[in-house]
């Protein structure tokens, strides 16, 4: 296992921790000085924040500074209520890939989506089955682009909390099992992203991870799960702050051969967003060595 005490080599940033500054939008370019400026070697950039400040415009930073992508947030959110939805979401994951192509990230991950209308507060229906369906055949179709463009993709399974609006796919499990369906040649087309916050509750987790093995191992995301969470979805906790013991997961994540980026990932609408930005960064960089 790697020894992360003296310094953040591999430490990576989600652009989303750092999306609001003392509660205000902090635009995605500063995010990009503020993480040159500290060492910071990699990041992951969400489409909405690369959109805001033009694509061209943050590919030529990205190389001016240097960084490097452990992921591109996000692609997915398959499933829909009828032909047009579904063709929508297909044209869309297309661009998706194009821009993680664009940028050199290492994968384009995948929030799958749950139950069509579901994240806008009505479902169109409660079928989780045809969602996991919709699912299955969006990724075998994204596949045939991203694999002409050389851009693996990352299934990232969501805690269940999350299974009717944002993602149907809730176990390691069940991400694996969608990649022996459809890269069953393991040729690193298709893996999954293990992001702690969602999986360290599964028993069968440590089983899971030998499972998936190097080639599938494409993404390890970092933050906390704190008692009591005020916020299923914003109120993340950082390293070292919460219940689940991260450098457990990280050594078995490891020993199958893992080397990429610890990216941290914290949205936390009443604690971190209110901070000033920089003393955000700064507690990541001082927790990768400590809690990572």
């Amino acid at each position: 296992m790697r020894d992360f005490s003296t310094g953040h080599r591999w430490l990576s940033i989600n652009t989303a921790t750092l999306r609001k500054s003392r509660g205000q939008d902090i635009a995605l370019p500063r995010i990009l000085d503020l993480c040159a400026a500290r060492g910071v070697r990699a990041i992951s950039p969400w489409r909405d924040q690369v959109a805001a400040a033009g694509l061209s415009t943050v590919s030529r930073m990205v190389k001016s500074h240097g960084l490097q992508l452990s992921g591109y947030c996000r692609g997915g959110m398959f499933p829909a209520a009828g032909a047009a939805g579904l063709q929508a979401a297909h044209d869309d994951n297309r661009r998706a890939v194009d821009e993680a192509r664009e940028l050199d990230a290492a994968c384009l991950v995948l929030v799958v989506g749950g139950l069509p209308g579901a994240l806008a507060g009505k479902a169109a229906h409660k079928d989780i089955g045809q969602a996991r369906e919709q699912v299955h055949d969006g990724i075998a179709r994204l596949l045939e682009h991203s694999r002409s463009v050389g851009m693996p993709l990352a299934i990232e399974p969501l805690h269940p909390m999350y299974a009717a609006d944002r993602a149907c796919v809730n176990t390691m499990e069940q991400a694996l099992d969608l990649c022996d369906a459809l890269d069953p040649a393991r040729t690193g087309a298709l893996g999954v992203a293990v992001d702690v916050y969602h999986v360290w509750w599964d028993p069968k987790l440590q089983a899971q991870i030998a499972r998936a093995g190097r080639d599938r191992l494409l993404a390890f995301h970092v933050c906390d799960w704190l008692t009591p969470t005020r916020d299923l979805l914003n109120d993340r906790g950082m390293m070292g702050d919460g219940v689940i013991d991260i450098p457990r997961i990280r050594g078995w994540v490891e020993a199958q051969g893992f080397a990429g980026y610890s990216e941290v990932e914290i949205f936390s609408t009443l604690d971190w967003w209110q901070r000033d930005a920089a003393e955000t960064l700064d507690t990541c960089i001082q927790r990768h060595r400590s809690a990572v």
